[in-house]
């Protein structure tokens, strides 16, 4: 079932399992709060979701990344801007004809596990993921440790202005 777009809306979502509901509320928020902290205006950018289940997952995985397992998120760029030094913030998008970030996808088999095995809401595990996966639509990456707790400081954050714990904390 696909969502009717909103010429507002920074996310378009396909939506292949219907367990994850209205995703796209919850994707607007996540998306929407990644890019105003970053000092881009939301409106002028496109992501495109995928909402599915372990086994559409784990075959995105095995054709992308040779991991022909499930995982929670994965997403793909629509340009490289990762920091070439280790620490240091990516290159912003800018604003021009084609302003698609690139693609989502979010399992939701997986994510309801982990949610339930940290005790945390799904609410609150969902958005955690969307802004990780924007985080690396926009070059963010935890490879090098310095990418790492950038990434993760701006997580904690983000997620803190939504009223959501800190995803890194036991």
């Amino acid at each position: 079932m696909m969502t009717p777009p909103d010429p507002a809306m920074t996310v378009d979502c396909i939506i292949e399992d219907a367990r994850w509901g209205d995703i796209g509320a919850l994707a607007r928020i996540a998306t929407d709060a990644t890019l105003e902290r970053l000092g881009l205006e939301p409106s002028v950018f496109e992501i495109s979701l995928l909402a599915c289940d372990d086994a559409r997952i784990a075959a995105l995985n095995a054709d992308f990344r040779d991991k022909p397992t499930a995982t929670n998120v994965l997403s793909w760029p629509s340009d490289e801007r990762g920091a070439v030094v280790d620490g240091e913030m990516p290159l912003m998008p800018q604003v021009g004809p084609d302003n698609e970030l690139g693609d989502i996808a979010i399992a939701y088999d997986t994510c309801t596990r982990e949610a339930q095995q940290a005790g945390k809401p799904m609410h609150d595990h969902t958005v955690h993921l969307l802004v990780h996966g924007t985080l690396h639509l926009l070059g963010f990456d935890h490879q090098r440790d310095g990418d790492a707790a950038l990434m993760e400081g701006l997580e904690t954050e983000i997620l803190g202005k939504l009223g959501i714990a800190d995803p890194y904390m036991v």
